[in-house]
């Protein structure tokens, strides 16, 4: 990153919203590295106070215990800060069909809330996740941002009416923006455990109890796996970037990539195995398909590396390879 980039973050306010969550506490303590003066937002709601632990002990770090769903706690976070990142949803497909209102409460009343705060507090760039479920039943591969289908999913729903509203709070507010189609994070800190687990954590720990895991489908269906660190730069990209075309935006987060569930499963037991030989007997099981699977998702980050000079430095195998020592060290 160019000195100019480093001394904006070192002097700039950033709100992380669901800074108790996997990626949410990520993206802090990169900010904190770069000397940033940070403020999380969370509730606990799906966040753990342990990924807190360290932060909290920062101090340029400060949080605050508040819900999305509060305007007022949205006004108080947002004084005085620079940038946002918000990373505050309910994630999950699944939990989404299960329960569309909550999703939608969540992911979209409080998306608006934050928009509100935001631009009520002068804040100069809004970037947000968003999501590759937006490309809904598009066959077409690798995903471009301008082509999108219809949404498989309540949850799918949600992420792209954030879209739509961020770009109509720049029409309507002149509130720059930046959303980040995430495409299958993962990584360190990400939660192995509950009902709406993401598959590599979740595999990663069934593997080391030496239960089998169980692939929705024939394990033909097949994902951009996209690493932490990857993501954590788009984020700061999306902050320092001072072209002025990069704004208004929605960008591929992504590596490029993509690999079957059969491919995964893999990996996950070569990786495993050598820290523990059992692991390679272990029986992988079939399943069926999950309501509102997308079967194949690939990213096109042509945009991402035009606009923001993204250039992401971890493919699936090097990803893998360093979210396997976290767990093994962590969890095990």
């Amino acid at each position: 990153m160019k000195t100019n980039q480093l001394e904006l973050l070192s002097s700039s306010t950033v709100l992380v919203t669901g800074a108790a969550g996997f990626i949410g506490s990520n993206l802090c303590e990169a900010l904190l590295e770069k000397n940033s003066t940070v403020i999380g937002l969370d509730n606990f709601a799906t966040g753990h106070k342990k990924n807190l632990t360290a932060l909290n002990e920062h101090p340029n770090f400060t949080f605050i215990e508040g819900d999305i769903r509060n305007l007022d706690d949205c006004h108080k976070a947002c004084d005085g800060v620079d940038y946002i990142l918000h990373q505050a949803a309910l994630g999950s497909v699944p939990r989404s069909i299960n329960d569309p209102i909550t999703s939608n409460d969540v992911n979209v009343g409080g998306f608006l809330n934050m928009l509100v705060a935001a631009r009520d507090a002068g804040v100069k760039r809004f970037i947000y996740a968003a999501s590759s479920s937006t490309y809904g039943d598009s066959e077409a591969l690798p995903k471009v941002e301008d082509k999108i289908g219809k949404p498989l999913s309540p949850y799918a729903i949600t992420k792209y009416v954030n879209e739509l509203y961020a770009d109509n709070f720049k029409r309507t507010y002149d509130l720059d923006t930046v959303g980040l189609r995430y495409f299958n994070v993962f990584g360190r800190k990400q939660d192995p455990n509950g009902a709406y687990a993401a598959v590599i954590p979740k595999f990663v720990m069934q593997f080391m109890k030496y239960e089998s895991p169980v692939i929705n489908g024939d394990g033909s269906f097949s994902r951009d796996f996209t690493y932490i660190d990857n993501v954590i730069q788009m984020n700061l990209r999306a902050i320092v970037s001072d072209n002025e075309k990069a704004l208004n935006n929605v960008y591929n987060t992504a590596f490029g990539e993509r690999t079957t569930l059969n491919e995964l499963v893999t990996l996950l037991k070569e990786y495993l195995s050598d820290f523990d030989s059992k692991i390679s007997d272990v029986e992988v099981k079939k399943g069926p398909e999950r309501k509102g699977d997308v079967p194949h998702s690939l990213a096109s980050v042509d945009k991402a590396k035009t606009l923001l000079d993204y250039d992401p430095k971890f493919d699936i195998k090097s990803g893998l390879k360093e979210a396997v020592k976290w767990y093994w060290d962590n969890l095990k």
